[in-house]
């Protein structure tokens, strides 16, 4: 099987993917993806990805998108380690940790959201990065609460989840941008578990920097 992995380094979608790839122990090449230079929009992403985003992953030349849809094509094609537990309450529960990052958090603080404060609103640097740490510090607040109803050492129980995958990628970017964490010591510690492991420490950005 012939995987291909478009990507940006810095990308918490991308970031996540990495992850997943490295515990499933799935070989991939890559295909860096400049986000800064704009070559995400260029033809070469776009005919993967119509959406002209981040990650793509090309499985026999058939691409998919979406970070956690390949999460959830990853787990079902190589079940072990699983990313999702397997009772449907528990299932809901890892999943809805995992969106509040995915989608309540990341999409709001995109880069084509960014810019488009910039251009459409007027926004300077400070102001966008003000917006970028309050809606972090609103969804990670209330993952720190929901994550505290579980057991583990990670969000996803004994082992690293989904919820764990959109985890440690966001509390780097939140680190970027000096958003304060002591409030999170739930967050922190399931990271903390993360990031000891070869798989998280494969993924990390600073491994694939340009």
């Amino acid at each position: 099987m012939a995987i291909v992995l478009y990507d940006y380094w810095r990308s918490s979608a991308g970031y996540r993917v990495r992850i997943a790839l490295n515990l499933k122990g799935v070989a991939y090449d890559r295909v860096a993806v400049d986000l800064i230079g704009g070559a995400q929009g260029a033809a070469a992403n776009v005919a993967v990805n119509p959406q002209g985003l981040v990650p793509t992953l090309v499985v026999d030349g058939t691409p998919l998108t979406q970070s956690l849809a390949i999460v959830d094509w990853l787990d079902r094609t190589w079940p072990d380690p699983p990313l999702h537990p397997a009772d449907p309450v528990a299932r809901a529960q890892a999943l809805a940790m995992a969106l509040v990052v995915a989608a309540d958090i990341h999409p709001i603080d995109n880069m084509r959201v960014l810019r488009r404060l910039g251009v459409q609103f007027g926004a300077d640097q400070a102001a966008k990065d003000d917006w970028y740490r309050h809606w972090i510090a609103v969804g990670l607040g209330a993952l720190e609460e929901i994550a505290r109803r579980g057991d583990g050492p990670f969000l996803g129980g004994a082992a690293p989840g989904v919820a764990d995958l959109c985890l440690v990628p966001q509390l780097y970017n939140a680190r970027r941008f000096a958003v304060p964490l002591d409030g999170w010591p739930r967050l922190l510690a399931a990271e903390a578990a993360c990031t000891v492991l070869p798989a998280f420490a494969a993924a990390h950005p600073d491994r694939f920097k340009p």
